[in-house]
C-alpha cells in the first residue's frame, strides 16, 4: 500500500472509528497491556485494541497470517505520526510485541508461532520473563532453575527475580538449566509456561518509589510442555541473547522518550513547558533560569539525537537485521537519559520535587517524585551499565581483553 493512502486510512480510522475518549491521552499511564484479566487504564481501552487489531495495526510489520499488517517499517512510522498528531496512546503495549513476539519470529516452529503470535496481536496474553535470579543477575548463565523431561513435559524447580509483572501476566519465557553437567551457557534451554500453572508462585517486592511492578517467581514442580521449548534443548543461551537485543532497544527507547517527546517528529518540549510553570520567563519569552534554560536545551538536544538514532536502527531491525551488541550502546545511553532527564525534573520543581504525601503537594508532583525514585533502577535492569560497557567494549569496538 502506499504510504499516503496508509496515512489517509489510518487518520480515518482514528477520527471516526477510534474510541474518541482516547484522543489526546499519548501518555504512558494510559498504556493497554491485555491479557486473560487485563488492567483498563481507560475504559475504552480493550475495545480500541480490539478495533486496531482487525485491522492489523497493533503489529503492523509482522505477517498478515499472525494477526499484523504485513507492511514495512515506514507504515509504522506514519502510524506513529498519525498517533502523535491526534494524540492517541499506542492500542497495545507489553513485552509480547517487544521481546518475545520477535522472537519467536525468529526462532520459533510454525506451530508455536500460530500458537502465540495471532493471541499476542489481539491483546489476548500478557508476557513476562523469566531471566535472572537471586545469584545469578548480571552473571546469567549461572542461573540454577532445573527442568527435567518427564515424559513430554519438563518439570521446573527454582526461582526467578526482578519478574516485570509477574503478577499481571499469563505466561512466561524462562531459561532453564537441562543439562547441569554442562559448561554453563550450553545447559540452558528457552522454554514457555503458562502462569497459571499449579506450582507457579508469584510475589510482587516493593520498591523504594513504593511500588510493586517487579515480582519473585517460584517454581515447585511445575509442568510446562516439552513442544513449548524454543529452537531446541539446551540452545537457549542463543535464543537468550537474540531476545535481550529485543529487550535492550526497547528499554532505551522507553525510557529515552520518557517524560519527554515520544518520537523524533514530535515537538512538544516538556521540560521548558515545565520550567515555565514553577521558574518563569523574563519579557515572556525565555526561561527566568539561563542555567536551567542551556541544560533544558541540551537534554532536548540529546534526546532528539537519540531517538533518531534509535528509530534508524529500528528499520534495521524491522528490514532483517537482528539486534547485535550495538543494542548495548542503545541501553545505556537510553537509560542514563532518562536518570538524567527525572532529575532535571526535580531541579525544576525546587521543593515541590520532593513532596511524598500529605498536604501542600499536587497528586502529579507526587507521582513524579517517585517516577525520580523509579529510574534509579533504570542503569541496573536488563543489564547493567557496567555489564553494558563490556559488551559494547568488546564486541563494537573490539578492544584487547587485557
Amino acid at each position: 500500500m502506499e504510504l499516503e493512502a496508509f496515512r489517509t486510512q489510518v487518520r480515518e480510522f482514528l477520527e471516526k472509528e477510534a474510541p474518541q475518549s482516547l484522543r489526546g491521552l499519548n501518555d504512558p499511564k494510559y498504556a493497554y497491556w491485555g491479557g486473560r484479566k487485563p488492567e483498563q487504564p481507560h475504559p475504552d481501552a480493550t475495545r480500541y485494541c480490539e478495533l486496531a487489531a482487525e485491522r492489523g495495526l497493533t503489529a503492523i510489520t509482522w505477517p498478515k497470517e499472525y494477526g499484523g499488517g504485513g507492511l514495512t517499517p515506514a507504515h509504522e512510522r506514519v502510524f506513529q505520526q498519525e498517533l502523535a498528531k491526534l494524540g492517541f496512546p499506542a492500542p497495545l503495549t507489553g513485552f509480547g510485541l517487544t521481546m518475545i513476539g520477535p522472537t519467536l519470529l525468529q526462532f520459533g516452529t510454525d506451530e508455536q508461532k500460530a500458537e502465540h503470535l495471532t493471541k499476542i496481536v489481539r491483546g489476548q496474553i500478557r508476557w513476562c520473563q523469566g531471566y535472572s535470579e537471586p545469584n545469578a543477575g548480571s552473571d546469567l548463565a549461572s542461573l540454577q532453575c532445573s527442568a527435567v523431561l518427564e515424559g513430554d513435559e519438563y518439570v521446573l524447580n527454582g526461582q526467578k527475580i526482578w519478574t516485570s509483572y509477574g503478577d499481571k501476566s499469563d505466561w512466561m519465557f524462562v531459561l532453564v538449566r537441562t543439562d547441569p553437567s554442562a559448561k554453563k551457557q550450553q545447559g540452558i534451554t528457552f522454554l514457555l509456561i503458562d502462569m497459571a500453572t499449579p506450582g507457579v508462585e508469584v510475589r510482587p517486592i516493593r520498591l523504594i518509589s513504593g511500588a510493586s511492578p517487579f515480582c519473585e517467581t517460584f517454581f515447585t514442580d511445575a509442568r510446562a510442555k516439552a513442544n513449548n521449548v524454543i529452537a531446541g534443548v539446551n540452545n537457549g543461551w542463543t535464543v537468550a541473547k537474540a531476545l535481550l537485543g529485543h529487550e535492550r532497544t526497547m528499554i532505551a527507547n522507553v525510557f529515552g522518550a520518557s517524560g519527554g517527546a515520544r518520537n523524533a517528529g514530535d515537538r512538544r518540549n516538556v521540560l521548558a513547558d515545565l520550567a515555565r510553570e514553577y521558574v518563569g520567563e523574563t519579557d515572556g519569552k525565555k526561561l527566568a533560569d539561563p542555567v536551567l534554560r542551556d541544560a533544558i536545551t541540551q537534554l532536548n538536544m540529546d534526546s532528539r539525537c537519540f531517538l533518531s538514532t534509535v528509530a534508524r536502527n529500528a528499520d534495521n531491525i524491522k528490514a532483517g537485521h537482528r539486534p547485535g551488541p550495538e543494542s548495548s550502546l542503545f541501553k545505556v545511553y537510553g537509560t542514563e537519559l532518562n536518570q538524567r532527564r527525572e532529575e532535571l525534573m526535580v531541579k525544576i520543581r525546587g521543593e515541590q520535587g520532593l513532596g511524598w504525601e500529605g498536604p501542600g503537594y499536587s497528586a502529579l508532583e507526587l507521582e513524579k517524585t517517585r517516577d525520580w525514585l523509579r529510574s534509579r533502577g533504570n542503569t541496573i535492569e536488563g543489564g547493567t551499565s557496567e555489564v553494558q560497557l563490556n559488551i559494547i567494549a568488546k564486541r563494537v569496538l573490539e578492544l584487547p581483553g587485557d
